[in-house]
């Protein structure tokens, strides 16, 4: 029954993390241009997003930017540490 658990336990935890990375960054970054095109209607040949808008895109494009980094990190982890003797995480 331990191992069934064990695997349980194990299965959530890398179906959340394939969600986040697979699915849940696209779709951070897609919600970030929709916030761009936010309160941009009108007749004018460049319409321009509201304050709010730009707020939410910024915040998008952040997190998926330091996802990215940190995932760039991660890999780089070892070599960073043999090569330059850098240690991060």
């Amino acid at each position: 029954m331990t191992l069934l658990t064990t695997t349980v336990n194990s299965l959530w935890q890398v179906i959340l993390v394939g969600l986040l990375f697979g699915a849940g960054l696209p779709a951070i970054f897609a919600l970030g241009l929709k916030s761009l095109s936010a309160g941009a209607g009108g007749e004018t040949s460049a319409p321009q997003p509201s304050a709010a808008g730009r707020i939410g895109a910024v915040a998008c494009f952040a997190v998926v930017l330091i996802a990215i980094i940190t995932g760039i990190l991660l890999l780089m982890s070892d070599f960073l540490a043999s090569t330059f003797g850098i240690h991060i995480f």
